[in-house]
């Protein structure tokens, strides 16, 4: 069986879409690559989203925020946007990937103390870990394409707490 490709964005590629990569390619790196890319790319990956993934063995040496061009003809099976601005200015890519939605908050926005702004990046990641649970629950070999939108699409539409 081939691997399916994955692309995940957000505007600076500094945290969700990080946190998104890393956890899918540890998970499920036997089905799926996974990769991230930004609209605006920061200079680097979030000092807090690196820790914590770090502390959850996830290997940083060399991680880096994208430009999402650089994907630009790179046929994608999956392209999932993380936040709002880039729901609305996802641009096209070739092979017609299954499109989604899971749009979440960007921990590096919240203010506050050093304990709220890491309690932010720890709801992140685990909201984003369950999210790519029912990911890699989809049966995706039995459904078709249709079907397999309409799921991933659904496990945006979820909250958690």
């Amino acid at each position: 069986m081939m691997k399916r490709t994955v692309l995940f964005l957000c505007t600076k590629n500094s945290a969700r879409s990080q946190m998104a990569e890393a956890i899918l390619n540890y998970r499920g790196g036997d089905r799926f690559t996974a990769y991230s890319a930004g609209s605006s790319p920061a200079e680097a990956i979030h000092p807090a989203a690196a820790l914590i993934l770090s502390d959850a063995g996830h290997d940083m040496a060399d991680r880096k925020p994208k430009p999402m061009n650089a994907f630009a003809n790179v046929k994608m099976d999956f392209v999932i946007t993380l936040c709002d601005n880039m729901k609305e200015s996802c641009p096209v890519f070739p092979g017609q990937p299954v499109l989604a939605h899971w749009g979440m908050p960007d921990p590096a926005e919240i203010k506050g103390s050093e304990a709220e702004k890491a309690q932010a990046f720890k709801k992140t990641m685990l909201e984003i870990s369950q999210r790519i649970s029912l990911f890699l629950n989809i049966p995706m070999e039995k459904l078709d394409r249709m079907a397999i939108e309409k799921k991933v699409s659904e496990i945006g539409a979820q909250t958690f707490n």
